[in-house]
């Protein structure tokens, strides 16, 4: 993808990366390292669960989904960070062998008004399985930078 600033994003515009297929071991991994849930955790455990099975934590769903987007270049090199987001829904449980893609949907842009080297980006993030069903969005603010010069 060719360098983005600020001035490179229009409201409406849509971006969709390339995929990462979720492993049983990337699953355990994670969870072992930062959500040590049952479901999470432990495939026997998880069986006897509401979801009947293991499934991937949403926290790690969100890291993948945004890695995707970064890798993507959709920010390079115009990024300075973010505030945050908002609006975050773990929709559908991700499950070893699941394929995820992230979309991204520019919402709205506003310069600064009172640092004239960048503006807001506004998006809204969905990261879609094999079957393209979401199973996680948010609403994500971005602080970008102006085109140099």
């Amino acid at each position: 993808m060719s360098p983005r600033y600020f001035e490179d994003f229009a409201v409406g515009e849509r971006f969709l990366t390339g995929g990462v297929t979720v492993s049983e071991s990337m699953i355990l991994d994670f969870a072992l390292r930062y959500d040590p849930q049952p479901f999470h955790l432990d495939v026997e455990a998880a069986k006897k669960t509401a979801f009947g099975g293991l499934i991937a934590s949403g926290f790690h769903t969100l890291a993948l989904g945004f890695r995707m987007l970064v890798q993507h270049g959709i920010f390079d090199p115009g990024s300075m960070g973010s505030p945050g987001f908002d609006e975050l829904r773990w929709l559908l449980p991700v499950r070893p062998g699941d394929t995820l893609r992230s979309e991204l949907e520019v919402t709205e842009t506003t310069p600064s008004r009172s640092k004239p080297d960048r503006g807001m980006v506004r998006t809204a993030v969905r990261i879609l399985n094999q079957r393209g069903e979401a199973v996680l969005s948010y609403k994500g603010i971005h602080i970008i930078a102006r085109r140099p010069g």
